[in-house]
């Protein structure tokens, strides 16, 4: 077994929840009344996910590579 890291993007909507959604696999969404808490969530709905990817036979989606570009403004 090895460690996939998944890009997670965090986002707090006008209720105060943060939802945190993996662009890499459609669909992989989860929430939390704090950024910890929504972070810890999605991490097990990506964990069920690829558990269902395997079970249909499915490939598991490769993680997405991304650099951070910092510009001063």
């Amino acid at each position: 077994m090895s460690n996939i890291k998944f890009r997670v993007l965090v986002d707090q909507d006008e209720d105060g929840i943060f939802v945190a959604e993996v662009p890499t696999l459609p669909g992989c969404i989860s929430q939390g009344q704090t950024r910890k808490e929504a972070l810890a969530n999605v991490q097990e709905a990506i964990e069920l996910y690829i558990e269902s990817l395997e079970a249909h036979g499915d490939p598991i989606p490769p993680p997405i590579t991304e650099e951070i570009v910092e510009v001063k403004i």
